[in-house]
């Protein structure tokens, strides 16, 4: 999709942070989610997920952060009845500009397709720190292909592995420029160290 199209999708405001290029593993068993996601598969839709702003994953809806990232279902699993296995991967930002729930809670929203937080070559810093994680963990425990010379990419990355506060996270997933990510990256670095 480009930037500035819109369109209605589910939203799933969660408690973390899904950034383009990332890879979310889920367990969905609430009946609103469940259709959902069969309503996503069965027309290869995607859904969002934002950041919840106010309330809980489960009960109530909640209120969901206004930034957010399109998620397409990559892999899926059934191993009960009434439960799906996901692995969805992140792709585009997107604003909301509207919800609307459902009788079931299941939220909706029109949303505006954001443009590609702005590249650059990555951090010498930055990388350094993901190729040591990297190499720590695996390769099979990034999303494929590694792309280490994208400098958004990167930062992502970084953005995912720390352990920065969820606010932090949704800042960095709702700048622009990478070098404004980098920046703020280091400085929570520095803060958290």
């Amino acid at each position: 999709m480009s930037a500035g199209s819109r369109r209605n999708i589910f939203l799933f405001p969660l408690g973390t942070v899904l950034f383009p290029g990332g890879l979310l593993p889920l367990k969905i068993f609430e009946q609103r989610y469940l259709e959902m996601t069969k309503a996503c598969l069965r027309d290869n839709l995607p859904f969002g997920v934002c950041l919840i702003r106010e309330g809980r994953e489960v009960g109530v809806p909640a209120a969901p952060q206004s930034i957010g990232c399109l998620a397409t279902i990559e892999q899926w699993d059934m191993p009960t009845t009434g439960m799906f296995h996901l692995l969805a991967r992140g792709s585009e930002r997107f604003r909301i500009v509207e919800t609307t729930v459902a009788p079931n809670g299941l939220i909706s929203g029109d949303v505006e397709i954001m443009s590609p937080a702005e590249s650059c070559s990555p951090d010498p810093d930055a990388l350094a720190l993901l190729q040591r994680v990297i190499e720590q963990v695996g390769t099979e425990n990034f999303p494929q292909p590694l792309k280490l010379g994208d400098g958004v990419w990167v930062a992502y990355r970084i953005a995912e592995i720390m352990n920065f506060p969820m606010p932090f996270k949704q800042r960095v997933l709702e700048m622009d420029t990478v070098s404004g990510v980098f920046t703020e990256l280091k400085n929570s670095i520095k803060t958290n160290t």
